[in-house]
Formats: C-alpha cells, sequence, structure tokens
C-alpha cells in the first residue's frame, strides 16, 4: 500500500493520517458476494456504508487517499476551523464599540490558528476512521485504487469484490481554468490551501464562488492583503443580487480588493512573486502576489474507476443517474459530488440514505423530492432554500416577496449584527413558502425553520403562530410571517373591523 502524508508533518496530521489512511493497513480477504460495494470514503461513500452494515448487510467500502473524503480533510472541517478563527481576530480588533481596547494592535499568530485547525481536525477524524469502519460497524474496508472489472464486480489491490449491489461515491476534485502561465506559476486549491505554515503577505483569489469568499474574508482578516478576482459582475452569482450586495459592501469595508468583471490574461511567476495580469473594462493592469489561491470550479472523479468495464455511463458532469440514482446499470447506484450538481456534504448524506433505500430495499425515493438548503460561511453568512424569484416566476408561479432588515430586529441591533436581511417568496394568494434567503452572522443556523416549513408544507401561517424567544435574530423570521399576515388582510375587511371598533367605543 501507497504511504500517503499530510503536510506539513506534525503530530496532528500524522494522527489524521493514522486514522484516515493507515500505513500499516492490511486489506482483508474477501469472501462471497456483498450486498453493496462503495468505491470512496468522503461521506457519501460514510453514510452508505455505515447504514448498510447497521442494517446486516455484508459491506466492502474502498478508499483511495483518505476516507473522510473532501468535507473533514480539505472541506468543511478545516475551513471552518480557519474562519472561527479569522472571526475572532475581527471581533478582537473591531470591538471598541463594546469597550474592547486593543484594536489594531493586537496580534495574531497565523501558525497557531492553522496548528488548533489541525488538532481539532485529528479529533473529529475518528469518526471517519478505517479502524472505527472495521471493528465497531462491521465493514470490510479496502485502501486502494479500487475499479470495475466487470459490471459486478470491483478489483482493489489484487482482490476481487463482487457485489449484489454497489455504490460509486467518489466525489470530486478542484480545478483550475486555463489561464496561461498558472500551472508553472503554481497555485493553491482547497485541497493544499490548509497545508500552509506561513501567512501570505499579499494573496489573489481567483473565483468569488463560496470557496473563494469564505477563504478571501478569512485571510484578509488575518492580515494577507487580498484581491479576488471574478469573472461575473457580482460576487456569488448564484445568489440574490441584494444578498450579494450586502457581502460586497462587506469585502469593500474590511479592504478586500475586489475585482469584478475581469478576465486574467496571464500569470508569471519571478522568484517568489507571481504577477497576474488582467483585462477589465478594455484595460490592463498587472498586480503581484506572493501565493494565487484558485477557488473556480470542481470535477467529478470519474477516472480509473473502470466505468466501461460496468457499463456505466458518465460525461464531464460526472456520472448519470436517474432521479432514483440509479446508473445505466441497473445493479450500480451513485451519490455525493460524482453525480450532484449541489456539492454540498449535507446533499451527499441525503443522498446516500436515498440510494441505501432504492438500492439495498426496492425504494422507489426520489432526489427530486429533495429540499436541498445551502450556506456560504462568510461573515455575515448567507445561507438560501428553495426558489429564488426568478425561478418561481419561470415556472409561471406568480410571487409574493417579503423582506424584513436585521435592523429591525432588536437582538441583532444589540449584538451589532444588523447588516442583512430575511426574505421569503410565498406563492402569490397563499403562505405557500417557496424559497427564502437570509444574511446574517448566524444565518445558516437560522434557516433550518425555512427548510423545515417547505419540507412538510408547512406555510408561513404554521411559522405566525409559533411563539419564537424574544430576543432573537431568529425572530426575523417570525417578523416575516406576521408581515405577511399583515399584507392579506384585504382593505374591505380592515374597514370593516375598524368600524366595529369604533361603534364598540359608543
Amino acid at each position: 500500500m501507497t504511504a500517503i502524508s499530510v503536510q506539513p508533518d506534525t503530530p496532528e496530521n500524522r494522527t489524521l493520517t493514522d486514522n484516515v489512511h493507515p500505513p500499516d493497513w492490511v486489506n482483508p480477504e474477501p469472501s462471497g458476494r456483498y450486498n453493496l460495494v462503495i468505491i470512496g470514503a468522503g461521506t457519501a461513500g460514510l453514510i452508505c456504508a455505515a447504514g448498510a452494515a447497521s442494517l446486516g448487510g455484508k459491506v466492502a467500502l474502498i478508499e483511495r487517499h483518505l476516507m473522510g473524503g473532501d468535507c473533514l480533510n480539505v472541506g468543511c472541517v478545516p475551513s471552518k476551523g480557519l474562519l472561527r478563527a479569522a472571526r475572532a481576530v475581527y471581533d478582537a480588533r473591531t470591538g471598541a464599540e463594546f469597550g474592547v481596547l486593543s484594536g489594531e494592535s493586537i496580534s495574531f499568530d497565523f501558525s497557531t490558528a492553522m496548528e488548533r485547525m489541525r488538532r481539532l481536525r485529528a479529533e473529529i477524524s475518528h469518526h471517519d476512521s478505517a479502524r472505527r469502519f472495521r471493528d465497531e460497524l462491521g465493514v470490510d474496508v479496502f485502501i486502494g485504487e479500487g475499479a470495475f472489472s466487470s459490471p459486478d464486480c470491483v478489483e482493489v489491490a489484487g482482490k476481487q469484490l463482487l457485489f449484489k449491489k454497489a455504490a460509486i461515491c467518489s466525489g470530486a476534485r478542484a480545478v483550475a481554468p486555463p489561464i496561461p502561465g498558472l500551472a508553472e506559476a503554481g497555485y493553491l486549491t482547497n485541497e493544499s490551501v490548509f497545508s500552509l505554515t506561513e501567512l501570505p503577505p499579499r494573496l489573489a483569489v481567483i473565483g468569488a464562488g463560496p470557496i473563494g469568499c469564505e477563504l478571501a474574508q478569512a485571510f484578509s482578516r488575518f492580515g494577507s492583503r487580498v484581491t479576488l478576482f471574478e469573472l461575473g459582475s457580482q460576487i456569488l452569482g448564484r445568489e440574490d443580487q441584494d444578498a450579494a450586495a450586502v457581502l460586497h459592501q462587506t469585502f469593500i469595508n474590511e479592504g478586500i480588493d475586489l475585482q469584478l468583471g475581469v478576465k486574467i490574461l496571464g500569470v508569471e511567476r519571478h522568484g517568489k512573486e507571481i504577477t497576474v495580469r488582467f483585462e477589465q473594462d478594455g484595460s490592463t493592469s498587472e498586480v503581484t502576489f506572493d501565493h494565487i489561491l484558485v477557488g473556480a470550479g470542481r470535477a467529478p472523479n470519474t477516472g480509473g474507476l473502470g466505468l466501461d468495464a460496468a457499463n456505466v455511463t458518465f460525461d464531464s458532469g460526472g456520472v448519470t443517474v436517474n432521479d432514483r440514482l440509479q446508473t445505466s446499470n441497473p445493479d450500480i447506484y451513485a451519490a455525493g459530488d460524482i453525480c450532484s450538481p449541489f456539492k454540498f456534504t449535507h446533499t451527499a448524506d441525503a443522498m446516500a440514505r436515498i440510494l441505501l433505500a432504492n438500492a439495498l430495499f426496492k425504494g422507489r425515493q426520489k432526489v427530486s423530492g429533495l429540499t436541498i438548503p445551502w450556506c456560504t460561511y462568510t461573515d455575515p453568512e448567507i445561507a438560501h432554500v428553495g426558489m429564488y424569484e426568478q425561478d418561481a416566476e419561470a415556472n409561471g408561479m406568480e410571487v409574493t416577496t417579503l423582506t424584513i432588515p436585521l435592523s429591525e430586529v432588536d437582538r441583532a441591533v444589540l449584538d451589532g449584527e444588523a447588516a442583512g436581511f430575511a426574505r421569503v417568496h410565498v406563492k402569490s394568494g397563499t403562505d405557500t413558502i417557496l424559497g427564502a434567503t437570509i444574511v446574517a452572522r448566524h444565518a445558516g443556523e437560522m434557516l433550518n425553520e425555512f427548510s423545515l416549513a417547505i419540507t412538510n408544507g408547512l406555510g408561513l401561517g404554521a411559522i405566525a403562530k409559533t411563539i419564537h424567544p424574544y430576543p432573537t435574530q431568529a425572530e426575523v423570521i417570525k417578523k416575516l410571517a406576521d408581515l405577511y399576515n399583515r399584507t392579506r388582510l384585504p382593505p374591505l375587511v380592515k374597514r370593516l373591523l375598524s368600524g366595529w371598533l369604533k361603534w364598540q367605543r359608543g
């Protein structure tokens, strides 16, 4: 088995590696046919393996790199550890209105923040470890390259694994745009940025999607001079324009250099410095940096899986599946980033549960039935679920949009976190919730009420009847429901009620 080391070589990263790619691991001897063979031990694969094994299935789980996949190793876990450190230093530096007097003089140690992230990642990695899945869950864990050798067999490290059903959960990887000189100059992605040991004084971030925005803000707060390049005219191009505008202004206020509507013409390295040449509004400019971070897209991991041998159809977008996650081979299914446009950990989790029901128990569950929320973990966060207004209108629905700014919510004002809003789209003439967006420091925590309502067919009327604790920032959702109740009161009824009350006064 090929040894893998996670850089930098520290005690925390050695613990991580020992859990998710043990250097002394011995693959088991397969015997008989498996109920489920899973390729890829990221979120989708782990959920499939744990679920099938807990139900009594004979399960094999194959991972060529690090168990836990992107989420544990180079995604959600390390990034949120880093974002928490960035928020802490920002709060300390901007606490004058709360009586914190250290201000800009506060010192920050990048290596300490990175060490904390690595330590916590190593602690969390036990949940995804090879030994836990083998010893506690009863899964046959194989470390190595897994590939289909026939429509009902996977080969890994010279061993043949026959299966009744298989699950492709091989995920996706970071990709870079075809910018001349970029590959030669070298660049960071989310797969390598967490290995940094020194803070870059000058950092270029290419791509203003969720990854680019989150890390641009974090490194700016740490003290890097950050320039964020984006081809489009808006950061977070798929989000509500008003929501993106709030974050846009926040980035400006925090000193991030936003370069929107930019075409990068080329990149050149000169010793330790990297020059980025770009075109904007017809004029050409260039800026010099110490590092470039690319956050501009992901590609599915279809290579080396032997998909042709398994009669599994795939293309540049990943493995092709139907609404029940079945591939062109009826005995092989897929879940997670390898087949979904929604490349989120929680989506991979939900898809894995559908896969288990359909593959093992002849279920008929459909991915199209999922209500998928998402959140960009900037400060403030931007969280969304359901349709945007333009989506509903494109489907021929008349929409009523209601918005409450956080400046009208007492707790947000008291917390000094009044930049943002909550917005809901309802089907006109009803309280049916079509979609919602929240911009707030804790938007991801607040959005769940809308997700629950949409999933279970509850309208704004149900939220209006629900008592919300005061003072909380989530009270903004109750205010939206109250606003809905006020807007649906017809003028005639309002006049009748007013007349009744006037008559009561005698």
